[in-house]
């Protein structure tokens, strides 16, 4: 179920642009109202509100590239807000959809296809790299952070939402679902094979190595906890229990150190917080 090193080379790439390719349309029909309008600019499974959650920064001219950028809602918002984004996406059809959203709402945004394992950019191009639950779940991150690091300023910021570790442990395949019961070992936590799909996770120890080895500081870590009485079509009705006791999904936020501190890269305590709903999310 899961492997480390190159023994499974980068086929995870083609294997998750076939999925994305096939099933672009139909995540759509499933998905696409719930990440639109109000919701475009939020976060992970239950779509937590950048505004509430402040995570990204100013955005006001600042250069914003989206890894795994989907249909393009991020874009168009943070378009709005007189940000400079562009959206790199794997899927040539996830980017059709894109150009389709920023017609719609009348915006230009820079759509590149491409592999966020790879990325088509110059050194210290952006201010700010993100991801909600894109390129950082189906790319690996061994080679992702690299990249980010790369691609950023110095003092950029890199946030991504992800699965949590504690999810990926808990979960059965054949059927998926939540238990109460460890199924895998946290320790050899990187890919994850699912039938036609390739994730990607890793235990916090290993995240915060590599953050280091790469120059990130870690500003934040925001577990998300399950708001009460809240849908998602991202899991079933019995398995949003689950997510009020354990975290099912995480949010990253880095910040890149400048060059002359890099050499001696520190992390401070990640400020690790429970996201509890309040009274604007319920």
């Amino acid at each position: 179920m899961t492997t480390r090193g190159t023994a499974a080379a980068r086929t995870h790439v083609a294997t998750n642009r076939r999925l994305w390719e096939r099933q672009a349309v139909g995540y759509e029909r499933h998905a696409g109202r719930f990440l639109s309008g109000r919701r475009a600019m939020a976060w992970g499974f239950w779509r937590i509100p950048e505004s509430e959650l402040r995570l990204l920064g100013p955005v006001r001219g600042r250069d914003v590239l989206e890894i795994g950028c989907g249909a393009g809602r991020w874009l168009v918002a943070l378009a709005g807000r007189a940000a400079r984004p562009v959206g790199l996406d794997l899927s040539r059809r996830r980017l059709d959809q894109a150009r389709g959203e920023m017609r719609r709402a009348r915006r230009r945004v820079p759509l590149v296809e491409g592999d966020a394992e790879r990325l088509p950019f110059a050194d210290a191009t952006f201010d700010v790299v993100f991801c909600d639950w894109g390129a950082m779940t189906f790319c690996d991150p061994l080679r992702t952070i690299p990249e980010a690091s790369r691609v950023l300023r110095d003092s950029g910021r890199f946030v991504f939402a992800t699965s949590s570790p504690w999810r990926v442990v808990c979960q059965t395949f054949k059927p998926e679902r939540m238990t109460r019961q460890l199924q895998r070992s946290y320790f050899d936590l990187h890919r994850i094979d699912y039938p036609g799909e390739v994730n990607f996770v890793l235990p916090y120890g290993e995240w915060i190595r590599r953050f280091r080895v790469a120059g990130f500081t870690i500003e934040d870590l925001v577990e998300i906890q399950a708001p009460v009485g809240r849908a998602t079509p991202y899991l079933t009705k019995s398995e949003r229990p689950w997510g009020r006791r354990w975290p099912l999904e995480n949010i990253w936020q880095l910040r890149k150190e400048p060059r002359r501190a890099s050499r001696r890269s520190r992390t401070r305590s990640p400020r690790s917080r429970t996201r509890r709903p309040g009274a604007n999310s319920g």
